[in-house]
């Protein structure tokens, strides 16, 4: 199985097709929502158009805002996806230069401007993370505490009860069982790494 990447941070970049310019930017997002957010962010009211795609998981959108049906907002969802990337949403505006591209033209300028951005940026490797419970008494939470960056996991929601301490966290599907056996055994097998997503 290949490995999938997603963005480091934003990027962007343009380019000049026929007189018309281009402006690729992206970024990688948690969200339908972050995506939403992202696009309205970068939008600018002088640009002809404002074309995007985004793929988070299963879930992905794209739109042509505008332009021939199928022009923009699926070359760009290729360009995504022909970049083995996820998480991730692009926008790419066009300032129109006078120069009618056709439909052919216009889906290898959008999907074209969005692939080159995504191939330029600075990439890692997506994680597959999984949502998981721990649960411990109040004497092993301070060694649990201090054990959670070893595994990578990252803290969301925390609660306490009369019997002690739950923890959400996210962790790499890799380290689950490694990181549940590592519970159980600070807390002599009183404490549990529970999946909850």
């Amino acid at each position: 199985m290949s490995d999938t990447y997603t963005l480091v941070g934003q990027a962007q970049l343009q380019q000049d097709i026929r007189k018309s310019r281009f402006l690729a930017q992206a970024t990688s997002v948690e969200s339908p929502e972050a995506a939403l957010d992202f696009m309205t962010g970068v939008g600018t009211a002088d640009a002809t158009h404002h074309c995007w795609a985004y793929r988070i998981g299963a879930h992905y959108r794209f739109s042509d805002d505008g332009e021939p049906g199928g022009s923009a907002g699926k070359p760009i969802l290729l360009a995504i996806e022909g970049q083995a990337m996820d998480h991730v949403v692009v926008v790419v505006s066009r300032w129109y230069g006078g120069i009618k591209l056709g439909v052919g033209g216009l889906a290898r300028a959008y999907g074209g401007c969005a692939a080159e951005c995504l191939r330029q940026a600075e990439r890692e490797i997506l994680v597959d993370r999984i949502r998981v419970r721990l649960r411990c008494d109040f004497a092993a939470a301070p060694m649990l505490y201090s054990r959670l960056s070893d595994f990578a996991a990252v803290r969301k929601a925390e609660r306490s009860s009369e019997d002690g301490v739950e923890i959400d966290l996210d962790v790499p599907a890799s380290r689950v069982e490694e990181m549940a056996a590592y519970v159980r055994d600070v807390t002599r097998g009183r404490g549990a790494l529970d999946i909850t997503a």
